[in-house]
């Protein structure tokens, strides 16, 4: 993984806050984390949309019968 050093103005109390709640001591571990996680959920919400709907004709209770074995 390629790092950068940056200045970000990040809100003290947010970033001290998700630290305090992820276990982390280093404010660098707490954003790459948050990121990571950001990347993670919106990759899955796009595979979601992709997927659409699918409607299945399935007859559950003829499925369930086993052949030649009467109730």
């Amino acid at each position: 993984m390629i790092r950068m050093r940056t200045t970000l103005n990040l809100p003290d109390a947010l970033v001290d806050e998700a630290r305090r709640l992820l276990g982390f001591t280093s404010k660098t571990d707490t954003v790459v984390l948050a990121l990571t996680e950001l990347v993670r959920r919106r990759r899955l919400e796009e595979l979601q949309a992709l997927l659409g709907d699918v409607e299945l004709e399935i007859d559950v209770p003829a499925s369930r019968r086993r052949p030649g074995h009467t109730r």
